[in-house]
């Protein structure tokens, strides 16, 4: 049971929980498995946080030196953290994504605000379906036996068909992206919108 009065179970969900949770949950799926996940803040625990301009001269330095960075005296914090630039790709990393590396698991991360590329959620709208139609009592108890039935419902040619979906909504990602590429390397000013001329000029343009 939600421990707030909110609705949404994000705003009690942290990275500590979600981390619990995952280590749990890991040896129940397969080997070499593909783990599509999005961005919510407690999926993106960083493994090891990266300098930003708020942080102390001192501490940038002290974090460069723990990564084994020659600092070259006198500096700036602005020429610490074009340092920091250099290397960062090599210390950003999650700490789900490096625990799941760790257990033969692999985790495929959405890009940012594009739900619709996650099957999840296709899952979870057919879940939710269920329960609204059969729910009669309105009663804590037997929304979450509805709940449970409604995840049983998804079966597994449902879910290849909510996989089948997302893949072909990438697809038109993909075709929407090469289209706007080829748009724009095409000649500059041979792409124009005229508003309002209905002359034979225009027709002809």
């Amino acid at each position: 049971m939600s421990k707030t009065q909110s609705t949404d179970y994000h705003d009690e969900m942290n990275g500590s929980t979600f981390f619990e949770w995952f280590v749990k949950i890991l040896p129940l799926l397969k080997e070499n498995a593909v783990i599509v996940m999005d961005n919510a803040a407690y999926h993106s625990v960083k493994k090891d946080r990266i300098p930003v301009m708020s942080w102390k001269k001192q501490d940038i330095i002290n974090w460069l030196e723990s990564k084994g960075e020659n600092i070259s005296y006198p500096t700036t914090k602005g020429a610490l953290l074009s340092q920091v630039q250099t290397i960062h790709t090599e210390h950003d990393k999650y700490v789900i994504d490096e625990y799941a590396k760790d257990n033969n698991k692999t985790v495929l991360r959405l890009p940012p605000y594009h739900c619709e590329l996650n099957p999840i959620e296709l899952a979870w709208s057919s879940v939710k379906s269920y329960v609204r139609t059969h729910n009669s009592t309105f009663k804590l108890k037997d929304v979450k036996e509805l709940l449970e039935r409604g995840v049983e419902h998804v079966t597994p040619e449902m879910w290849t068909n909510f996989v089948g979906h997302v893949v072909k909504e990438e697809e038109k990602f993909w075709t929407i992206d090469s289209i706007t590429d080829d748009y724009m390397d095409e000649e500059p000013g041979r792409h124009i919108l005229t508003i309002g001329d209905t002359s034979s000029d225009s027709d002809s343009d």
